[in-house]
């Protein structure tokens, strides 16, 4: 009886198991884990995305593979976990964001844009005949308040950080973000500490520039790194300043 009725609960997507836990929410978050990394990165002037990549084949075009993404001019966001889930949020974003613009004749904030969206995942989590999101972003932007970094849980949960890691590796990139993290630096520094992030990540192991997605949100632009650009800023890296 104990295992038939664990089963029960395993299976509803909106009831509570009698330890208070909501089991398919739990399973989102391990989809999530399963996902690639994705660094965010609050610098004084700006905030910082980004992410790796991983391709299931060498046939695969890399530049398919959508990982960052701009909502609006001031506002861009990171997803980890089941890519699908992750674009369905992304385009909510974009549209709560064009909505506030056509009402309000204004950008929305970053925090209230990452509420709507919350609002949005949550009540999957609460409604019969639907499952939650198996996917998490980070939302950065600028706005009047200045630069702002959230993480939305698959629970509806919006998170505010200074820098934070989601998806695969993360326990071990935000150990390493809690000791590099200055809350005065640079964009040009967040966008170093990001990659590095990364690579911390991947224990050590070379990542092709290729395999990074890349990008800053200031107040004056939302810019995308190409290929080029990340191999500069990987060269650029002093990677062997800790093994002397």
């Amino acid at each position: 009886m104990n295992n038939s009725n664990q089963q029960a609960y395993d299976r509803g997507t909106s009831l509570y198991s009698p330890d208070g836990r909501i089991y398919q929410v739990e399973y989102a978050r391990e989809a999530v884990k399963r996902g690639a990394p994705v660094v965010g990165i609050r610098a004084a002037d700006g905030v910082v995305l980004a992410a790796r990549t991983r391709s299931s084949s060498p046939l695969m075009v890399t530049e398919s593979i959508e990982k960052l993404h701009k909502v609006d001019d001031h506002v861009g966001a990171a997803s980890a976990g089941h890519v699908a889930d992750a674009r369905r949020l992304v385009d909510y974003a974009r549209q709560e964001a064009q909505v506030n613009r056509l009402r309000y004749g204004e950008p929305a904030g970053v925090e209230a844009l990452t509420k709507e969206v919350t609002d949005f995942i949550q009540e999957n989590t609460q409604r019969g005949g639907t499952r939650p999101f198996g996917a998490a972003l980070l939302v950065a932007g600028v706005d009047a308040t200045g630069p702002r970094l959230f993480e939305t849980d698959p629970s509806g949960t919006p998170h505010e950080w200074k820098a934070v890691a989601i998806g695969g590796e993360s326990a071990s990139i935000r150990e390493y973000l809690e000791d590099a993290y200055d809350p005065e630096m640079s964009v040009d520094d967040g966008v170093s500490l990001a990659v590095e992030a990364l690579l911390e990540g991947a224990d050590g192991d070379e990542i092709a520039p290729e395999s990074v997605s890349l990008s800053t949100v200031s107040e004056s632009a939302h810019h995308t790194y190409d290929a080029d650009e990340i191999a500069t800023v990987i060269d650029g890296l002093d990677l062997d300043s800790d093994d002397e």
